[in-house]
């Protein structure tokens, strides 16, 4: 090789070093450059990271500060806390899981007297024994063993009984443990010994009081017995004297003397009977009495009385309310006696009524009885309403310093309904009247004697009458109102002789009259009537029957029925007068080509009214089913659509108006006829028969439902491919507009 050509050859190795020198050169400083990128961010990041590590920092001092203060301020709560537990008269103690003392204040640790074992780590059986041992408690005939067991028993159970242990010292402390979810225990010692002590006292006062009052009791009752016995000679001794041939002045005299002895003796008798009760020497002799009989016995007892000064005495015995019940009639006459006998007396015009209601539930030998005694007298202040049931009380006003008494006989009356089982009450407005009421549960002998539909054979269903009733009070043309419609009669009621005969040729079949009418009394009535020729029956109710049977005019009539009227005396003149005036057989109602009953449906969740209503239409021919709630009443119309239904208002799970949206619903739906459907509730506010019936119902009855009301309904819904529910006259109650629902 020539020299030139190994010279261009090192000249292109040379310059192909170069090349290779300014590559690498370019590739490190390329490399510095990244590197020195990266040497920056890291420098950048362990900046950062000191920050943070300086503010973790700060944060750490703050909140080590922020423990420090909050420690203080426990060990500080802890200290008042303690302090206050300390101050604590009583014992206060902790224990954990493991029935060890955790920490007590010095009232737990004294009752220990002082022993070094008992403090914080001791445990509770340890005290136990400590307290059996040293004799710190009194057990009394427990053996040590069976005491400790006993508390211990106590000690270990969730939540532990307060009790009460006795110390040495007569001090009596009462244990009140409490037991956390974790098992800690807390401990209070309550001293009761100062309770106890006044407790002891108080009883053995009680025990001196009512010693002193069964001896003062005890004492009234010898010497009101010692009193009354010659007291009976005195007033027997001036009723033989009376019936003696007497001057107009001895006889005065001698009324003079009864008086006053009737009134002491009465007096005495309630001073008697008050002691009997306070010193518990009164007892009860029940026995089967009839108490609409006993009501009627002590109304014609104070019947002179009353009509002395012109007040109408009136009784308003439920129909269908037994009469006969198992109970002591000498005390029940004589809160008869009491409430009526102060019902006349404070009364000055207008009318006493007594009314009874009740119930005797399905089932049940029981009856429940409420007799209330209403009055048009002078009324009792509001302030002063309770003041009247006080021992020896009386309401002291301008009203009644005119009345005397003993103010013994409402209390004796309120002591004897308690004694009985019962409750008694009142309302009174001043100068508009009273009521004096009482509930009793008696037991029924005759659950028969009330219900007029018992009282004839099931065959002798009578007839609907066209009645008129002819009297001035207002009450009592009510009652005898409510009495005749409830046996199915239509009714005219009047308030004097001359409108009975200006409404005579309107129809009527027997006229029921009071004999005291003004102007035209009721045997003029009667002459009047049968000069017109009607020669229906007239039955006369006079609180004066002889005097009726005397006037030549009581030719006319069918009977003279003594005031007040007790219910089986009113039913057989009634019968046995249309029975006589009877000369051909009533009208049958035209025959039906049905077979089937009308099907009726009762929603009623009540079981005792269930019984009423099928009592009150128990008469009718019907098919009648219960429902107890409105979905049973949507289910049964479901299975078989009734011509009729009743409704109740207020029922549980469905109520009667929206069991009514779903049968109204269901009736549209299947293109069903209209389905009557009557409200029964006891909702008789004003407003509530305008809400009921715009929830879809077509009537409206207020309970107490009425018989007449519920059989003119049956009868005016009954279709006319069902079987009458009643035949001959009594279909003409259809004719007869229902009572109104509030009645």
């Amino acid at each position: 090789m020539s020299l030139a050509n190994k010279l261009a050859d090192e000249r292109r190795a040379r310059l192909a070093a170069e090349r290779l020198l300014e590559l690498k050169q370019a590739e490190l400083f390329a490399a510095n450059r990244k590197l020195g990128r990266h040497a920056q961010a890291l420098t950048e990041e362990i900046h950062e990271t000191r920050a943070q590590v300086q503010t973790i920092e700060d944060e750490n001092r703050r909140v080590k500060s922020d423990l420090s203060e909050a420690h203080q301020k426990v060990e500080i709560a802890e200290r008042r806390l303690w302090h206050s537990i300390e101050t604590i008269q009583d014992g206060f103690a902790f224990f954990d899981v493991d029935d060890r003392m955790i920490a007590a204040n010095n009232a737990y640790l004294s009752v220990f007297e002082g022993l070094e074992e008992v403090g914080p780590g001791v445990t509770y059986p340890r005290l136990l024994q400590l307290l059996t041992e040293e004799g710190i408690v009194n057990i009394g005939t427990h053996r040590p063993a069976d005491w400790r067991a006993m508390m211990q028993r106590r000690w270990e159970a969730p939540s532990p009984e307060p009790t009460v242990i006795r110390l040495w010292n007569n001090a009596y402390i009462k244990l009140i443990d409490q037991r956390g979810k974790g098992g800690d225990v807390v401990s209070l010692a309550l001293n009761i010994t100062e309770t106890v002590r006044y407790q002891k006292e108080l009883k053995q006062a009680r025990e001196r009081a009512e010693a002193a009052n069964r001896a003062k009791s005890s004492f009234l009752a010898n010497m009101s017995h010692e009193i009354r016995t010659p007291m009976n000679g005195v007033v027997g001794m001036v009723d033989l004297l009376g019936d003696t041939p007497l001057s107009e002045e001895q006889r005065l005299y001698v009324n003079t003397i009864k008086t006053s002895a009737e009134a002491l003796l009465v007096i005495i008798n309630d001073v008697l009977d008050y002691s009997k009760i306070e010193a518990e020497r009164l007892t009860l002799h029940p026995e089967a009495f009839d108490l609409e009989r006993a009501i009627h016995e002590v109304i014609l007892l104070l019947q002179p009385s009353a009509r002395q000064k012109g007040l109408e005495l009136l009784v308003d015995y439920d129909l269908f309310l037994p009469t006969m019940f198992m109970g002591d009639p000498g005390r029940i006459r004589q809160v008869l006696t009491n409430l009526i006998g102060n019902a006349v007396k404070f009364t000055l015009a207008g009318h006493v009524l007594v009314r009874v209601v009740g119930m005797q539930a399905q089932g049940s030998a029981q009856g429940q009885i409420h007799v209330t005694v209403e009055d048009t007298g002078i009324g009792i202040a509001a302030d002063k309403v309770q003041h009247v049931f006080g021992e020896f009380n009386q309401v002291e006003d301008e009203h009644n310093r005119r009345f005397e008494g003993t103010g013994l006989g409402l209390a004796i009356t309120q002591k004897l309904i308690e004694l009985m089982g019962g409750r008694i009450w009142v309302d009174s407005e001043l100068g508009r009247g009273s009521v004096f009421g009482f509930a009793l549960s008696l037991p029924v002998v005759d659950d028969s004697a009330g219900d007029p539909a018992l009282m004839r054979p099931a065959s002798a269903t009578p007839p609907a009458l066209r009645v008129m009733i002819v009297d001035p009070v207002e009450a009592n043309r009510q009652i005898l109102t409510r009495q005749m419609q409830a046996l199915g009669h239509r009714v005219t009621a009047c308030a004097s002789g001359e409108d009975a005969l200006t409404l005579l040729p309107q129809g009527c079949d027997l006229i029921l009259t009071e004999h005291a009418l003004p102007t035209l009394d009721g045997l003029e009535l009667a002459e009047a009537v049968r000069a017109t020729g009607a020669g229906l029956p007239i039955l006369l109710l006079t609180a004066n029957s002889g005097f009726a049977e005397q006037d030549p005019a009581h030719v006319h009539l069918n009977a003279i029925l003594q005031k007040p009227v007790a219910r089986r005396h009113l039913f057989a003149a009634l019968d046995g007068a249309m029975t006589r005036h009877a000369k051909a057989p009533p009208p049958v109602a035209p025959p039906r080509s049905a077979t089937r009953l009308m099907r009726i449906l009762a929603a009623e969740d009540n079981q005792t009214n269930q019984l009423v209503f099928s009592r009150m239409v128990q008469h009718l021919r019907i098919d009648l089913r219960f429902a107890s709630n409105g979905a049973e009443a949507v289910a049964a119309c479901r299975a078989e659509w009734p011509d009729l239904v009743f409704m109740d208002i207020s029922m549980p799970e469905m109520d009667g108006k929206e069991a009514t949206r779903h049968l109204r619903a269901q009736q549209a739906v299947e293109g069903r006829p209209h389905l009557p459907i009557v409200a029964m509730t006891a909702h008789a506010m004003d407003g509530d028969r305008e809400g009921i019936l715009a929830e879809g119902l077509d009537d409206y009855l207020a309970k107490p439902l009425r018989k007449a009301a519920l059989v003119s309904h049956i009868l005016a819904h009954c279709p006319a491919d069902a079987l009458a529910p009643l035949d001959t006259l009594t279909t003409t109650l259809t004719d007869s507009p229902a009572p109104p629902a509030a009645g």
